[in-house]
């Protein structure tokens, strides 16, 4: 391809990003007529036309829009390989978009978020916390952090910590009055408080792990919620069971708030991994901060 080629279609994404010709060319330095010329001559070379242009807004064609879904991904390849050749940055700088579920946001970013700032004070780290499935590319964001299979397709991913072990708790006061359950089957006579998937919009079913066996059962009780903190919250309150993340209930347990039940059938979930668009080598930024995200024993 030679460079006029390729200078054309970048001036070609240009404008649609901008959505015409005047803010186009404000940002290139160039006129709206000329913009609207060399497209024309693009246009006429390739045979076919990429924009449709009427005298408000200027828009891709149906060719227009496939040629830049080919172009959008080659042109950030491009972009990530020059950031990664920029050798007269003496340190990573810039922003950082990171999207993540609340306990790794609150379990695995925050501790380490001191360190990070203070290690690189050029870089700015923007934390989205969302329990919901995000699409990191279209979001806009560098990276996401999520516990497999959560995983989106063609990404590349980092493991960050281990599997993590789940508890029913409930609090003294409540378990003195309906009982504390023996066995998964008991949960009927009980109330369990429930955790709505953000995404899928689904109740999240208890599951039961015992001697390699995993049983999967759904539990009905008086109170769902879509936030984990809540649903702890609501059993230290006696609100009834709930089913949560160990590092969660572990300060309840010990100060006798709440009381772990089932232990025996206690499941797991699976670690979380820091994942990013697998086309693209990251950014000095974006690399600093997996690396600061890596286990101890996992970092340079």
């Amino acid at each position: 391809m030679d460079r006029d080629t390729w200078n054309d279609l970048a001036v070609f994404a240009a404008i649609v990003e901008a959505g015409g010709f005047t803010r186009a060319g404000v940002g290139l330095g160039v006129s709206a007529s000329a913009l609207s010329h060399r497209m024309r001559l693009m246009e006429a070379r390739m045979g076919v036309r990429l924009l449709n242009r009427t005298t408000r807004s200027v828009k891709p064609t149906e060719a227009g829009e496939r040629l830049l879904a080919s172009l959008r991904p080659a042109m950030s390849e491009v972009e990530a390989a020059l950031v990664a050749l920029d050798v007269d940055r003496a340190r990573p700088a810039g922003r950082v978009r990171i999207t993540a579920h609340r306990s790794a946001a609150f379990g695995l970013v925050l501790p380490r978020l001191k360190r990070f700032t203070d290690d690189y004070p050029e870089i700015t780290v923007e934390l989205s916390v969302d329990d919901g499935l995000t699409d990191i590319v279209g979001g806009g964001f560098d990276a996401g952090i999520r516990r497999l299979p959560s995983l989106e397709q063609d990404m590349v991913s980092v493991k960050l910590d281990d599997s993590v072990r789940l508890m029913m708790v409930g609090s003294p006061a409540y378990l003195a009055v309906a009982g504390a359950p023996e066995q998964p089957a008991d949960l009927e006579r009980h109330s369990c408080l429930t955790y709505r998937l953000p995404t899928a919009g689904s109740l999240y079913p208890w599951t039961f792990e015992r001697d390699g066996q995993t049983t999967t059962m759904e539990v009905r009780g008086g109170f769902v919620t879509n936030d984990i903190d809540m649903l702890c919250e609501s059993a230290v309150a006696g609100v009834g069971l709930a089913c949560v993340l160990e590092a969660q209930a572990a300060p309840h347990i010990r100060s006798g708030a709440l009381v772990s039940v089932l232990d025996a059938w206690r499941p797991t979930l699976p670690p979380n991994y820091l994942y990013y668009a697998g086309r693209r080598n990251p950014p000095p930024a974006l690399r600093a901060f997996i690396d600061a995200m890596k286990p101890a024993s996992g970092r340079p």
